[in-house]
């Protein structure tokens, strides 16, 4: 069972997720997200940016509380590049050490989604903020706009440009704007329009470079990802 709502501040959601005994595993997919995570097994930890699906359970029972933290916050939240966290599943104390986690962790056993909440917010207002090239660079992207004409408005060089993306988001802009627009052409096939139609809205060369960019990034061709 998977349930999402708004968070405490823009863009952030707040998931839970109860897997049992044995479950099939669930793909995750790339979205240009970090994640701060408590499992009922594992405690405080950090979903980093995943640039391919990731498959999450298929082991014991385990309940997960998740906050979906936006694209490029992760930086500002958890004090570390986001391109050291990608495609890895960390434990928090591995970023900020055993005795600091210790106290949060023991709290968050009875109330997860108000821990995660609060050290996303504390954490966000020590450092004054996420840093705004995250937000204008997703936007940018999101809307279909070029690398390059992405860096022109930004007023970045092209080769600044990736630097900072690497450190916000954990890869090149290249790759970013590959994933959102895996989400973007996903969310309206999901909507009912038909495959053909998605790619061409998409900026795909065809419904084939469709597929291929999807099975590329989530392992699965995209009609295995839509509703049946």
């Amino acid at each position: 069972m998977y349930r999402e709502r708004p968070a405490g501040f823009a863009g952030a959601v707040l998931w839970t997720s109860d897997t049992a005994a044995g479950a099939a595993p669930t793909r995750v997919l790339p979205d240009g997200c970090v994640d701060l995570l408590w499992s009922s097994r594992r405690g405080l930890t950090v979903a980093g940016p995943d640039r391919t699906a990731h498959l999450s359970g298929g082991g014991p029972a385990e309940r997960w509380v998740g906050l979906r933290l936006p694209p490029g916050t992760g930086r500002a939240v958890l004090g570390v590049p986001a391109v050291e966290l990608r495609d890895r599943r960390v434990p928090l104390a591995e970023l900020w050490g055993e005795r600091d986690v210790a106290r949060l962790a023991e709290r968050a056993e009875t109330a997860p989604a108000e821990v995660l909440t609060e050290i996303a917010v504390g954490r966000l207002r020590a450092a004054g903020g996420p840093d705004p090239l995250g937000a204008r660079v997703t936007a940018a992207l999101a809307a279909g706009a070029s690398v390059a004409a992405t860096a022109a408005g930004t007023g970045l060089d092209p080769r600044a440009l990736h630097r900072r993306c690497r450190d916000l988001f954990g890869y090149g802009p290249k790759t970013l704007a590959r994933i959102l627009r895996m989400g973007r052409a996903l969310a309206l096939a999901r909507a009912g329009t038909p495959l053909a139609e998605v790619a061409a809205r998409c900026g795909y060369a065809d419904q084939a470079h469709l597929t291929r960019d999807v099975r590329d990034l989530a392992g699965v061709p995209p009609t295995a990802l839509l509703p049946r």
